[in-house]
């Protein structure tokens, strides 16, 4: 729990980080824009001053600086016109249409309509002959303009990538726990299970009495356990087999050692269901769901087991009457460590959605959960 904690405040940091550069990267980005865009504008009414002159000279006028001014623009797009709205000269724009003057026109009512236009007036008398330079954004300018989109995309996508590896190393490191456990909780449970049925089988010869038969029973119900641990990190074959046994195979072990005051339905169709499945991890996944279930009865409630099958899929739902479940806890109950319980590792669930869905290709979900109502646990596994 510790761990999965830590792993969400880096996740956390992680992604504060890439908010504060994308903030610092669009700040810094639009002030150059800005500048740029004022610079492109005195260059423009520059190019409006050198214009207006070159209209009002006459043969003795040097205008060596005049022509310095206009040919040295090559990147603003500029468009000059007349009071009657007719194309005088174009630079720096490439047609890429048939029709040039349309494309030009069209051209300067869009730059009118961002507000990039200067008119020069020749007479300050008469106001109704004049020349209007109209200019666009070079294209350093828009290029600049959507750098910061595509560095905030680049920057995105490199949390994204940090948090896809952090997840992939989580799960193995869980995995890597979860196969040691489980094998090692085998290996040493193999050597007393060996002893203890040998012994059993020395008291049956000496004894004929009940309590060898369940301590028998018991003795073979650690085998069972053991066998389940060994096949953790492995990848055990599913076989074709009958639901409603597995089911009640298990269902009759736990409602065994429950309290009586524990009612246990069993709601199963009548014609056989078949599945593929290992039964007896699967069996484990049962058991687990029915145990917690009946820990969050305290004891006292009914629980119900619903089998259910249609063209595909085979669901089993298990519904308690118990405290319930938080909506913010439905999925966090299959993580590693998560438990409300005074004791315990928190790994049940998390074991039991692993059975699930990698052994069985199957889903395992909080389908319905309502405080001091009850919870049911919703389980879909391919036919």
């Amino acid at each position: 729990m510790r761990k999965f904690k830590e792993f969400k405040r880096i996740r956390t940091i992680l992604i504060v980080v890439a908010i504060i550069i994308a903030f610092i990267s669009l700040f810094v980005s639009q002030s150059l824009v800005n500048d740029l865009s004022r610079e492109e504008h005195s260059k423009m009414e520059l190019f409006a001053e050198a214009y207006r002159s070159l209209d009002d000279a006459d043969e003795n006028t040097d205008l060596s600086l005049v022509l310095a001014v206009i040919s040295g623009n090559k990147t603003i797009p500029v468009i000059v016109v007349d009071e009657k709205n007719e194309i005088r000269s174009y630079l720096n724009i490439e047609i890429r249409k048939a029709d040039t003057l349309a494309y030009l026109n069209s051209y300067v009512e869009r730059m009118r309509q961002l507000g990039n236009s200067i008119k020069i007036f020749y007479d300050e008398q008469d106001e109704s002959v004049y020349n209007e330079v109209c200019f666009d954004e070079s294209l350093l300018l828009n290029r600049l303009t959507i750098y910061p989109y595509i560095q905030l995309g680049v920057v995105m996508l490199f949390v994204l990538i940090a948090i896809f590896a952090l997840l992939s190393f989580k799960k193995t490191e869980q995995n890597r726990v979860w196969v040691g456990l489980s094998k090692e909780t085998a290996h040493q449970l193999g050597t007393p299970i060996s002893s203890l049925m040998a012994w059993t089988e020395l008291l049956k010869d000496k004894y004929d009495d009940e309590l060898i038969a369940e301590m028998e029973k018991d003795v073979n119900r650690l085998e069972m356990v053991a066998e389940r641990f060994s096949k953790v990190g492995s990848m055990p074959e599913p076989v074709q087999s009958d639901m409603v046994g597995v089911l009640e195979n298990v269902i009759g072990y736990v409602e065994h050692r429950s309290p009586a005051t524990v009612n246990f339905v069993r709601d199963f169709p009548n014609p056989p269901v078949n599945a593929k499945v290992n039964a007896s991890l699967f069996g484990w996944v049962i058991e687990n769901i029915c145990k917690n279930a009946v820990d969050a009865m305290n004891g006292s409630g009914t629980l119900t087991i619903k089998l259910m099958e249609d063209k595909n899929y085979v669901t089993i739902d298990v519904t308690d009457t118990g405290k319930g479940i938080p909506k913010s806890s439905w999925k966090s109950v299959f993580d590693p460590g998560y438990t409300t319980k005074e004791r315990g590792w928190g790994l049940g669930l998390s074991l039991a959605k692993r059975i699930v869905t990698e052994y069985h290709k199957g889903k395992i979900y909080v389908s319905h959960s309502e405080l001091n109502k009850g919870t049911t646990f919703h389980i879909e596994i391919p036919k």
